[in-house]
C-alpha cells in the first residue's frame, strides 16, 4: 500500500498546530508517517505534539507520528532534516497552521498516483492539486490567486508558483535526492519544486493534477512577514532557472498586468 510521509515544520507553534494535526489524524489513508520537526520550542508545542503521538498510537489507525526537537538553521535545514527522515513513497511539506481541507485528501491522492501508473506505466514524480487561503484561525478566505495548470511541468514556474508548496507531493526516492538550498532564506521551496520537476522530466516520469484542492494554506508566513526580501529572492531563482532575459522580460509583464488590474480592467 502506498504510504504517504507528511513532514510538519514547528517553532512555538502551539496555537496553530492542533489544526494541522488534528486534520493528518482524521485522514482515512490508513498508511501514514508524520514527521514532527521542531526547532528546540519553548512553549507547549511539543506538549501538542505528544498529545497528537498518543492519540494516533491509540486510534491504531496505522498512522506513525515521529518527533524530534532540535536547534537547527532555519526552516530550510529542518525541512532537509525531515526528508532524510522521511520512509513513504510520496512526500509533502504540511506546516503549522496548514491543513488538509476534508479526510479523503490522502484517498484521492493515492487513487491518481495509481491511476497513472497503470495508464502509463510509471508513478508520477509529482501529484499536486489546488489551495485554499485561510487566516490565521483557519477560517477560509479565497483560493489560492495562483491556479495550477491542468499539466504542470518545471517551466510553467516561469509564471509564479503556480502550485503551492503544501499542494506538492513529490516521490521521496526523487525528493530526498534534491535537498532545499540554504543559500536561500525564503524562496528555497521554489527553487526544490523546479528541481523535483527537471528531475522529473529527465526520467520521462509524469506530474499528475488531481483537479481537485488538496491544502488550505495559512495566510501569515515568512513569505509574507519579508515580502520584498522574498520577491528579490525569488527573482534570483527564477533567473537561474529561466536565464536572466527571459526573467526580467516576465517580471516586466507582471508588473504591467498588476498596473492594468489597479485601473479596473480584467
Amino acid at each position: 500500500m502506498m504510504k504517504f510521509s507528511i513532514i510538519t515544520i514547528t517553532y512555538n507553534a502551539a496555537e496553530a498546530l492542533p489544526r494541522t494535526v488534528d486534520s493528518v489524524f482524521a485522514q482515512t489513508w490508513p498508511c501514514v508517517e508524520h514527521i514532527i520537526v521542531d526547532g528546540a520550542s519553548t512553549d507547549a508545542t511539543l506538549d501538542v505534539a505528544r498529545d497528537y503521538e498518543r492519540r494516533s498510537r491509540e486510534a491504531d489507525s496505522g498512522h506513525d507520528v515521529v518527533i524530534t526537537s532540535e536547534s537547527d538553521n532555519g526552516l530550510y535545514d529542518a525541512m532537509n532534516k525531515g526528508l532524510d527522515r522521511a520512509t513513504g513513497d510520496y512526500v509533502l511539506f504540511l506546516n503549522a497552521g496548514d491543513f488538509f481541507p476534508d479526510a479523503e485528501v490522502l484517498t484521492v491522492v493515492a487513487a491518481k498516483a495509481c491511476g497513472e501508473q497503470m495508464s502509463h506505466g510509471n508513478r508520477p514524480a509529482v501529484v499536486y492539486g489546488d489551495t485554499d487561503i485561510v487566516d490565521s484561525e483557519g477560517r477560509y478566505l479565497y483560493p489560492r490567486r495562483l491556479r495550477p495548470p491542468r499539466r504542470l511541468a518545471w517551466r510553467s514556474f516561469m509564471h509564479g508558483m503556480l502550485v503551492c508548496h503544501q499542494a506538492f507531493y513529490a516521490r521521496t526516492d526523487i525528493a530526498r535526492a534534491i535537498h532545499y538550498d540554504l543559500r536561500y532564506r525564503y524562496s528555497a521551496d521554489v527553487d526544490w519544486c523546479i528541481r523535483v520537476m527537471k528531475a522529473a522530466e529527465r526520467q520521462g516520469l509524469p506530474i499528475t493534477n488531481t483537479g481537485t484542492t488538496v491544502a488550505c494554506y495559512t495566510e501569515e508566513g515568512q513569505t509574507t512577514l519579508h515580502h520584498r526580501a522574498s520577491l528579490k529572492e525569488r527573482y534570483r531563482v527564477m533567473a537561474y532557472h529561466y536565464g536572466a532575459l527571459p526573467t526580467l522580460l516576465m517580471h516586466c509583464w507582471f508588473v504591467l498586468r498588476n498596473f492594468i488590474r489597479r485601473l479596473g480592467f480584467k
